[in-house]
């Protein structure tokens, strides 16, 4: 009787209308429990006595000696109200809160909350401060700079080569453009001396007779398209060749140029921040952004060192290829356009080959590969 649910008990617990707990239950409980005892016990005697929920002595009847046989010893009796907040207490105890966000039974111990991971959103969100703080201050220099209001580095050494390669690069893709267009125009040239070279060949069978007059005119325009053929062969190795030195070296190099001079607008930028700082006042408000300010142009100066020595050696590499690209290159158009003009055939052949170029017949299809095995 006693050991009632506590479910039930907890979840029936009477309010008065005034929003007081109605212990007129509690009454009534302890009454029936008065009656349940053997009549040999001194009920003046007895007494229940009801503590707080802090007690440790929660729900012990206390009695006091009586005559008689002695009675089996009976159960702590808790009321109902203290049996279901002893059950929050306990459930409430048994459980851990992960960083995760599950929760895991255990057997006893108090709340503990881990710690939590970073958020990737406020590190998203830092980033985009730093990015945007960066972009006013590096905006704010180039619009100083050309208002003439603003200081610049300068290597003077260093920007006379870089200008200097400008130009050869706008020098280098007008004669590729030439180039390309020679290019074209000669293999139409030698596509209608290849047409006219057929022209004559059925001639000189269907017409008797200007047999040999259609017959030598076919062969000199046969050897034209052919020796055509050769020398745009030559042609289009020198075109490739400028093409990777102008869109692909040279770009490269001009790439790195740029990454430099990015670093020298950011170097300047910091570095008028700097100065700024240090002009104003230096208290204990301005000193740790003196010191913050002085680390950020430490670290931009480093970097601007780095790419402008990278930029030094790289057009230095430039120009030691350019100079073997191009020596090669122009020998080749040079022999190539002279054998051409003279007629030498043979010393056509000889430059193509002095240069492993390879030509590709027209109207022959590549190898398969099992031919090239």
């Amino acid at each position: 009787m006693a050991q009632e649910s506590p479910k039930n008990s907890a979840a029936e617990i009477p309010v008065t209308s005034n929003g007081e707990v109605d212990d007129s239950h509690e009454h009534g409980f302890n009454r029936d429990l008065k009656r349940s005892l053997p009549a040999g016990l001194g009920l003046s005697e007895t007494q229940i006595t009801s503590h707080g929920f802090e007690s440790t002595k929660e729900g012990v009847i206390e009695a006091g000696a009586f005559q008689g046989s002695p009675a089996p010893p009976l159960p702590s009796v808790m009321s109902p109200g203290r049996v279901a907040a002893s059950r929050l207490a306990q459930q409430g105890s048994d459980l851990i809160v992960p960083a995760g966000g599950q929760r895991t039974q255990t057997k006893s111990g108090p709340v503990i909350l881990a710690d939590e991971t970073k958020n990737p959103a406020m590190e998203k969100l830092e980033l985009v401060r730093k990015w945007s703080l960066n972009t006013y201050k590096c905006t704010r220099q180039i619009i100083s700079e050309k208002l003439g209001r603003g200081s610049r580095t300068v290597d003077l050494e260093l920007e006379a080569q870089i200008d200097i390669l400008r130009d050869n690069k706008k020098k280098y893709e007008n004669i590729l453009k030439l180039a390309q267009t020679l290019s074209t125009q000669l293999f139409q040239m030698v596509h209608t001396q290849r047409q006219l070279g057929d022209a004559f060949a059925d001639l000189s069978l269907k017409s008797l007779e200007l047999h040999e007059e259609f017959g030598y005119n076919a062969d000199t325009q046969k050897l034209l398209a052919k020796n055509g053929e050769t020398l745009l062969g030559a042609i289009n190795f020198f075109i490739a060749s400028v093409n990777t030195l102008v869109n692909k070296t040279i770009e490269d190099t001009l790439m790195t140029v740029k990454q430099y001079e990015s670093a020298r607008i950011e170097y300047d930028a910091y570095r008028t921040d700097l100065e700024e700082l240090n002009l104003g006042p230096r208290d204990a408000n301005t000193l740790p952004k003196i010191e913050q300010s002085q680390h950020l142009f430490q670290a931009h100066k480093e970097k601007y060192d780095k790419m402008r020595n990278d930029v030094s050696i790289k057009l230095k590499f430039l120009e030691e290829n350019k100079v073997k690209v191009l020596h090669n290159q122009l020998v080749l158009f040079h022999n190539a356009i002279a054998a051409y003009f003279a007629g030498n055939q043979k010393q056509l052949e000889q430059t193509l080959k002095q240069f492993h170029i390879k030509l590709k017949n027209p109207g022959v299809d590549a190898p398969s590969w099992l031919e090239e095995q």
